[in-house]
């Protein structure tokens, strides 16, 4: 029903949008919406199998936004450095996050605190509280502003990625231990599964994803943006929640997910578009209001949801 509702809400909303509004359903439009929410897009798929275990990991917005740095400065080497650099950095903060969570035993919420003030903290310092120019003279920005047969690059290596976080989720052992641990990992234990090992690699692809996000950053805006991720960690757990996943851990679908990315996407366009109409005039900020509103909403749902399934499975035991 949670997968279903969200496609359904993201029909509506942009058969909405493409009655009340002119060229919404336009190409650039589309593109440019898709173009941007890749970020967003990645970042909340590595978020989706960190939840589905059970965690969080609160250092994604911070991770992209050091990773964002570090690729720009990389990027005056060419393409592969600056991206290379970028993902790299990324793994580093999962590996650390992994290893805290895993080895220390330490619960996700304060690992990941504390790797999100010092990842922020890190892209302050390598930035010197500036934005970092990316290269123009090599082909780095191409990952953030180009096209492939019309199809911007950053949406396509968002498909890709939510192609093989599918695959992997669904097909693989590796995705039903995840489930697993978020079923409980104490009986994932018991069972003999690699409870820390899948930990840790979910750990650590939730960082790369989201050093990508920053790779993207700083190839689309042409420049590494220190404190641009502020903020990326709520959208992505929102989309998260929004496309079905439980916070307990245990269930959540990729594909849902891909469509609360695009459904709070559209939700802020659709706010844009009307304040172009001039019926509303609404600032950014607004959109942290909407955002969280509409997550209390969801969360809302999902309780009152999961007391309806637990009230029935009590009754069917008696």
């Amino acid at each position: 029903m949670s997968n279903y509702g969200v496609v359904l809400a993201l029909a509506v909303i942009i058969l909405f949008g493409w009655l009340r509004y002119d060229n919404f359903l336009g190409t650039f439009n589309v593109m440019s919406v898709l173009r941007y929410n890749s970020m967003f897009a990645l970042i909340s798929l590595g978020m989706c199998f960190v939840i589905m275990t059970g965690g969080i990991d609160l250092s994604v917005g911070a991770t992209a936004a050091m990773s964002s740095v570090v690729a720009a400065h990389a990027s005056h080497y060419g393409l592969m450095p600056g991206l290379l650099a970028g993902f790299g950095a990324g793994v580093i903060v999962g590996v650390i996050n992994g290893l805290i969570v895993t080895r220390l035993q330490i619960m996700p919420f304060v690992a990941t605190l504390a790797t999100m003030l010092a990842a922020g903290g890190m892209a302050l310092l390598l930035a010197g509280n500036q934005s970092i120019p990316a290269s123009y003279a090599t082909s780095f920005t191409w990952l953030g502003q180009g096209n492939i047969l019309g199809f911007p690059v950053p949406a396509l290596i968002a498909v890709l990625a939510f192609i093989a976080g599918s695959y992997v989720l669904n097909f693989t052992s590796a995705g039903r231990t995840v489930l697993a641990i978020g079923g409980n990992e104490d009986a994932a234990q018991l069972m003999g599964l690699p409870v820390n090992k899948i930990l840790m690699l979910t750990y650590v692809a939730c960082g790369a994803l989201a050093g990508l996000a920053g790779v993207i950053l700083a190839a689309q805006f042409g420049a590494g943006q220190p404190i641009e991720g502020k903020g990326w960690e709520l959208f992505a757990i929102a989309a998260v929640v929004v496309g079905g996943t439980l916070l307990t851990g245990g269930a959540g679908s990729v594909g849902a997910t891909l469509a609360g990315v695009l459904l709070m996407g559209v939700l802020f366009t659709i706010l844009n578009f009307e304040n172009g109409k001039g019926w509303i005039s609404l600032s950014a900020y607004w959109q942290s209001v909407v955002r969280g509103l509409f997550l209390l909403v969801v969360i809302m749902l999902q309780a009152r949801l999961a007391r309806k399934r637990s009230v029935g499975a009590t009754v069917s035991a008696a």
